[in-house]
């Protein structure tokens, strides 16, 4: 019996050392600034269409910087995104959103995003935004998640954030106001989501080699 017993000890030991030390890796909160990498960080939307139906779209650029800090709820966001990276997969659909009857891109460019508070834990916190769109700042409050940090194979310290709200697009006078017989063409309700991974700035000029 004691040798089945130091059998099963010596298979089981170095599995219960490896399951920790990768979760580790993985969710260590590594304090810092990071910068935002384009690459690997989506701004997305959801907006109801003709009632019965929804558009998803996205925003193919994506720049800004955030600061995970001790106290977690010291932490800092900041993302500024150019409105004419928008995304919904239709070229036709999308040039109507950057016309006059939605973002109007040729005289607001740009959306900007900057926290003002954050309370909770990483797992689950709330943030408080200044959210600018087409000119109009609104303070909007996000659900968000801390979902870790490792590095990369090349050195790189990442770390990684989602948040998501839901806005109403005519507080930020985006009033197109198209019908159909069953009701509006476009809702007024707009789900927001972000994924946004970050490059601890101290390490920028670590990376895949340069092709």
């Amino acid at each position: 019996m004691k040798t089945l017993a130091q059998a099963l000890t010596r298979g089981i030991t170095p599995l219960l050392l490896f399951i920790p030390l990768n979760l580790m890796a993985a969710t260590d909160f590594v304090k810092g600034r990071y910068d935002v990498d384009p690459a690997h960080t989506r701004v997305s939307f959801v907006i109801p269409h003709f009632v019965v139906s929804e558009v998803e779209g996205r925003f193919n650029d994506v720049k800004g910087e955030f600061t995970l800090a001790e106290p977690f709820t010291n932490t800092k966001v900041s993302a500024t995104i150019p409105v004419k990276s928008i995304d919904t997969g239709v070229a036709k659909r999308d040039e109507h959103l950057r016309s006059k009857d939605f973002f109007e891109v040729e005289k607001f460019p740009e959306m900007k995003l900057v926290s003002k508070s954050i309370t909770g834990t990483p797992e689950a916190f709330k943030m408080v935004a200044a959210l600018t769109i087409k000119g109009v700042t609104k303070d909007v409050t996000f659900d968000g998640k801390y979902t870790g940090s490792v590095k990369d194979p090349w050195g790189q310290q990442r770390a990684a954030l989602q948040a998501s709200a839901t806005i109403n697009r005519k507080d930020f006078g985006i009033n197109y106001n198209d019908k159909v017989d069953i009701g509006p063409a476009v809702g007024d309700e707009v789900k927001i989501r972000i994924w946004t991974e970050g490059v601890k700035a101290e390490d920028a000029q670590k990376g895949p080699p340069k092709k």
